[in-house]
């Protein structure tokens, strides 16, 4: 699996849509659909800081890492 991205548990917790999210950090709402959905292969650092800045969390509440079970 990798990286798993938990923007959407985070706007839950602070109760925020994604299209008001996405207009508070100054993305799309397409772009920010795809790092919710986990289909994003890079984000830079300015869109990870400003993710916690207005959901108010570190980047660890937003990235956590999985470890891949089928590369045996």
């Amino acid at each position: 699996m990798g990286i798993i991205v938990n923007i959407d548990v985070m706007m839950a917790k602070r109760k925020i849509s994604a299209g008001e999210l996405a207009e508070r950090i100054g993305i799309t709402p397409a772009n920010l659909s795809i790092l919710k959905n986990n289909k994003a292969k890079a984000i830079r650092f300015s869109t990870l800081s400003a993710l916690c800045r207005e959901l108010k969390c570190q980047p660890g509440d937003i990235l956590e890492y999985r470890e891949d079970n089928d590369s045996e």
